[in-house]
């Protein structure tokens, strides 16, 4: 496996071109292009497809979001890795549900990013250790609504959360010692609850509800 192709996206220079040291210090890393704004990031993913976008959030012509999505449509083998000062609740959900793989604070992040890089090119969801327990700290209320996980019954919620794992229907059937074709059909069904109807947006749903342990770098 080669290095770990990665493009910059922050609008400081300064604040970039610390990141860009830290990262072209490690042996398996590569800083192939650099951003300062949202606009910029999804031309250069287009032109560069990078393994992983380290994404801010707050910029010029086009935020961090909209830019994760842009990018994520048009360069779907692309990880963005979020690096931000804000940490509020909502853009974390909404990061997540546009397809973000993780969600580091700029305040820790010369201890956390390099190994989150990693994580993340690898497709594992990686948190700051706050943003991980407020995720956790959500689940108790996400069963008391009535509506989404709470609507599950236990089978159903149990295959939802090996899907969000990455298990086939066929490991799922094994691990459950239930039938492929009884897998399926728990399978539609908690597609149907949710109205999610892709394997991803399951696993992104699973996360956001902390259902699902968060693959973190040790140093996390």
């Amino acid at each position: 496996m080669g290095k770990i192709s990665i493009i910059l996206v922050e609008d400081h220079a300064v604040v970039r071109d610390g990141l860009k040291a830290l990262l072209t210090a490690e042996p398996d890393m590569e800083v192939v292009g650099e951003a300062e704004n949202g606009q910029q990031a999804v031309v250069l993913a287009k032109k560069l497809l990078p393994d992983v976008v380290v994404m801010d959030l707050a910029m010029p012509q086009m935020n961090g979001l909209n830019a994760t999505r842009e990018i994520l449509k048009t360069v779907p083998s692309a990880k963005v890795l979020v690096l931000s000062s804000y940490s509020d609740d909502a853009c974390v959900r909404a990061l997540i549900e546009a397809g973000a793989m993780g969600y580091l604070m700029k305040q820790t992040a010369s201890n956390e990013l390099v190994e989150a890089i990693r994580h993340t090119r690898r497709g594992n969801q990686v948190f700051s250790p706050a943003i991980s327990q407020r995720i956790r700290s959500q689940r108790a209320g996400a069963f008391m609504d009535g509506t989404g996980v709470s609507a599950l019954t236990v089978r159903e919620l149990q295959v939802l959360k090996l899907i969000a794992g990455g298990g086939s229907n066929k490991e799922i059937a094994t691990e459950l010692d239930i039938s492929i074709k009884t897998v399926e059909k728990h399978r539609q069904q908690v597609m149907n609850k949710l109205n999610i109807h892709e394997v991803a947006g399951l696993t992104r749903y699973a996360i956001a509800n902390g259902l699902v342990e968060q693959k973190v770098p040790e140093r996390i």
